[in-house]
């Protein structure tokens, strides 16, 4: 049987290895057990994305299955079947949920327009910026609970 799945990389696999061909089978001979031996992937890209080293997502088949769990699969053969750098969606999909939510705090506009945008050069700003606005609410936060202990 036959399964598709998705695997992200880096520039090489986590042993070292370049990463195949589109096409070109991968084999792993030796034991296989989830996470710790033979060629792992993920039914759902969500999934996947737990396990990432790096933003090259690869669309596999993997046959020869020997364990399942809820997130992750562990195979003897593995075939990448398509491949694309993922760094971009994947940046809009942290913005988005960030974004759907914005309307319900007091936003710097920084933070703001970076989730709208995804303009890298405001990258930094905004991340200071939600910084120094979460370090006041929890200063607060943790204020007011010494005062409601305290009585």
């Amino acid at each position: 049987m036959t399964v598709t799945a998705y695997h992200f990389t880096s520039d090489t696999l986590r042993d070292g290895r370049p990463i195949p061909a589109i096409g070109e089978e991968l084999r792993h001979d030796g034991p296989v057990k989830i996470c710790a031996s033979g060629l792992h992937a993920s039914r759902h890209v969500f999934d996947a994305l737990s396990f990432a080293p790096g933003t090259l997502l690869h669309k596999v088949e993997c046959r020869d299955i020997v364990e399942e769990e809820n997130d992750k699969l562990v195979c003897r053969s593995r075939t990448i079947i398509a491949t694309i750098d993922a760094e971009e969606v994947l940046r809009r999909f942290a913005r988005r949920p960030a974004l759907d939510v914005i309307h319900l705090w007091d936003a710097p506009d920084v933070v703001r327009e970076y989730l709208e945008t995804g303009d890298e050069s405001l990258r930094d700003a905004a991340r200071d910026a939600f910084i120094e606005k979460s370090k006041r609410l929890l200063t607060a936060m943790i204020a007011a609970e010494f005062r409601r202990t305290a009585q």
